[in-house]
């Protein structure tokens, strides 16, 4: 079992996006998939339209129960869903007075059954307070999403720092997945330049699958359903399937 925490503290990165639509490429081979949402706005639960749990990803970080019995089904087959809500937000008041607070996570999924499951993702809020610190010191691997705008990579290198300290302090097994670029217009200089800027300051840690920027992958999440479901023959869903294959053979 693969435990995969996709993160980046930017807005408008394409975190959950990554994380929806490669759970579906994944799942659509037949791996086993279980979708964790850690971020407050709950796209990624609302987006796998799962709803049996509604406040799981909380009671996750803050109870002690059986984590089998906080997933949801979602409508997309060889998915599950430990589901979010806006009760996340306040997770640092629940926890005051806990020991050990940034490896809760990490201890309840070592008491999740791990032949179930094939890859875990997890998907993260937009900050580095104490749920993403959870993800970061339970994942094994880490995949950073990134837009084609030099923006986006102001943000990255402080959660490389974080990275490391993690490594140093808490997570030595934590390894850097990759960068994905998503919302690519090849056709722009500045998304070339963007890229070219990348695999400079990064090398081979950039995945060489692009999603591009395509209309159905942005109408996908109105209907609730992966863009691979929405529509099985556009760019992004080719483009979500090469990423899960790139994925899976790293």
């Amino acid at each position: 079992m693969r435990t995969i925490a996709v993160a980046n503290q930017k807005g408008g990165c394409a975190k959950t996006t990554t994380v929806v639509n490669l759970a579906a490429a994944l799942a659509e081979t037949g791996q086993r998939v279980l979708v964790i949402d850690l971020d407050p706005q709950a796209n990624a639960s609302q987006w796998l339209a799962a709803g049996e749990h509604a406040d799981g990803a909380f009671k996750l970080l803050t109870e002690a129960g059986a984590v089998e019995k906080l997933i949801s089904a979602s409508a997309t087959p060889n998915i599950g869903v430990i589901i979010a809500s806006q009760d996340l937000a306040n997770v640092e008041k629940a926890l005051a007075g806990k020991l050990a607070i940034d490896s809760i996570l990490k201890r309840r999924l070592a008491k999740l059954d791990a032949s179930k499951w094939d890859y875990i993702l997890i998907d993260t809020p937009p900050t580095l307070g104490v749920v993403t610190l959870n993800a970061l010191v339970a994942a094994k691997e880490l995949l950073i999403p990134v837009t084609t705008h030099v923006l986006t990579l102001s943000g990255v290198a402080q959660l490389m720092s974080l990275v490391d300290e993690i490594k140093e302090v808490l997570n030595p097994d934590l390894e850097i997945l990759g960068f994905v670029a998503s919302r690519v217009d090849a056709r722009t200089r500045h998304s070339k330049d963007v890229l070219e800027l990348l695999t400079e300051r990064f090398g081979a840690q950039v995945l060489q699958t692009l999603i591009r920027e395509n209309v159905r992958l942005a109408e996908a999440p109105s209907y609730g359903m992966p863009v691979l479901e929405y529509d099985a023959s556009c760019a992004a869903s080719a483009d979500y399937r090469a990423l899960a294959t790139e994925v899976a053979q790293r």
